[in-house]
């Protein structure tokens, strides 16, 4: 449920829809299912491997599951940097994004953005509570930053309380909650019908079309491809070291065959199903093919805080449902960056031997003091930034030494053996070869398409406007010295087992 919590995310119902509606609809399903095979599933077996071998040497984080597989190697561990690095870069912004869907929820209820009854004005209303604009909805930033102080309390509060007594029991209410939201919004909105009379075309049907019809000439497209691999990274949390550090609390006889594919398909569920019914095919209901297809490339901010506002205003108990909606990406957003903290604090528990509590007061202090650049330079590419090195950049990263640390340097006969351990089902053995050589040459061949088609651009800030430059510059900054802290703790904490080994 904790790592289904993790995979289940604000992406599941904003990023997928949008990535199949521009990818060429039902067509972006092919690169997307054999991405899942050939990607997600194996690395998310892998991960679940590795983080439950390591914590059978007392390891429950990147660098030292790393140091578990190859001994004899004394710099892996800091490879396992990035497995701390890229969970709580993408913490430092995702908890003020989701201190706005709580924010939004409350707004729902109070009726706060019904006057902003346009496009226009629902993105003014957005802007002014982002503290991007003051205009007549807002004045300052106050509003929206007692909500994130509220929602990084929340996270502390379920953190501080442990894996069992917090972050099991938030997924164990949380996730079938959101689901309960999800399925009455898809249900209400596949029974719209034709809303517009005007335009009967404008119908729920067509909306699903819109969206699954396939148009196979986008396979064509290497972006495509691109597009699908990057989904399931998102998707599923693999690649980001998460999985493996919950993975590292299992017993030695505990099964992660089942259990990954348990996870992925609680994810897929979500994703597919339920994200795939609600937003384009409303969209396409209420604005047409124009609009629906403007609406898919406005982007998941504009999609969540924009366009499903207008639509919730256009129907019957639409404050309800609008609750409904920003409730479950709120409490899809919450297993999510709940599971993007526990890296870190279980790094301090392990390697610096501290206490829960003591750890989480230690990793509270530091995190809400890295939040405070994403909210307030959120107008100069700050978060844009961040999401794109710590939740896209690293993702492919870490994933990409893992699998090869685990399938050649660990062995891949050792490792075969090692996921089947406990096990009560086998996967099928075309599986070992996909693990040895598909997956490895699948990650690679999508850094080097990166490096060559964006790598120069994006290092040189070739999109970033010239008056963000020197935010983004200091952004990236003061991502290196995030980087270089973390390693430099892993070394003192390395430093110090020897000393209490000998």
């Amino acid at each position: 449920m904790a790592v289904a919590g993790s995979a289940v995310g604000i992406g599941n119902f904003l990023r997928f829809p949008v990535q199949a509606a521009t990818n060429g609809g039902g067509a972006f399903m092919i690169p997307y299912f054999i991405s899942l095979l050939l990607l997600g599933i194996p690395l998310m077996w892998v991960e679940w491997s590795i983080g439950r071998f390591g914590g059978g040497f007392e390891h429950g984080t990147a660098p030292g599951v790393f140091n578990s597989l190859w001994q004899k190697n004394r710099f892996i561990k800091y490879f396992g940097v990035v497995g701390i690095f890229g969970p709580l870069v993408i913490l430092i912004y995702y908890t003020y994004i989701e201190s706005w869907l709580l924010g939004y929820a409350v707004f729902s209820i109070l009726g706060k953005y019904a006057s902003a009854n346009t496009q226009a004005a629902l993105q003014s209303f957005l802007q002014g509570y982002q503290g991007i604009e003051s205009n007549q909805y807002f004045s300052n930033i106050g509003i929206a930053y007692t909500f994130f102080i509220i929602t990084f309390l929340l996270n502390m509060f379920v953190i501080y309380r442990g894996i069992k007594g917090g972050i099991e029991k938030l997924c164990k209410i949380a996730l079938p909650l959101l689901f309960i939201f999800g399925i009455f919004i898809a249900i209400r909105v596949l029974t719209l019908g034709a809303p517009d009379a005007a335009n009967p075309s404008w119908s729920i049907k067509n909306g699903l079309g819109f969206l699954w019809n396939p148009d196979f000439s986008a396979l064509k497209s290497a972006k495509v491809w691109l597009a699908a691999s990057g989904q399931i990274f998102f998707t599923l949390s693999v690649g980001i070291g998460v999985i493996l550090t919950y993975a590292s609390y299992l017993k030695k006889s505990d099964d992660v065959v089942l259990s990954g594919l348990t996870a992925v398909s609680t994810n897929e569920f979500a994703e597919i199903i339920l994200g795939g019914s609600i937003i384009i095919p409303a969209a396409f209901a209420f604005f047409g093919p124009i609009g629906a297809q403007e609406a898919a490339k406005s982007g998941a901010f504009n999609l969540s805080f924009v366009t499903m506002p207008l639509i919730f205003q256009k129907i019957g108990g639409g404050a309800i449902f609008a609750f409904m909606w920003f409730a479950l990406l709120f409490l899809a957003g919450i297993t999510s960056s709940v599971s993007l903290a526990q890296p870190t604090v279980c790094f301090l528990e392990d390697e610096f031997n501290i206490n829960r509590k003591k750890a989480v007061w230690i990793f509270g202090v530091a995190a809400f003091i890295l939040c405070q650049p994403a909210i307030f330079l959120l107008g100069h590419g700050v978060v844009n930034e961040l999401d794109f090195w710590g939740g896209t950049f690293c993702l492919v990263l870490f994933a990409t030494i893992e699998i090869i640390l685990f399938a050649w340097v660990f062995g891949m006969k050792k490792a075969w053996e090692e996921i089947h351990h406990g096990a009560d089902m086998r996967i099928p053995k075309i599986y070992k070869f996909i693990i040895k050589y598909v997956t490895p040459v699948f990650l690679l061949l999508i850094l080097g398409f990166w490096f060559i088609q964006e790598g120069v651009p994006t290092i040189l800030m070739k999109n970033v406007a010239a008056a963000d430059k020197p935010f983004v510059l200091a952004a990236r900054i003061g991502l290196l010295a995030l980087f270089i802290t973390l390693a430099a703790l892993v070394k003192i904490a390395w430093k110090k087992r020897k000393r209490n080994y000998k």
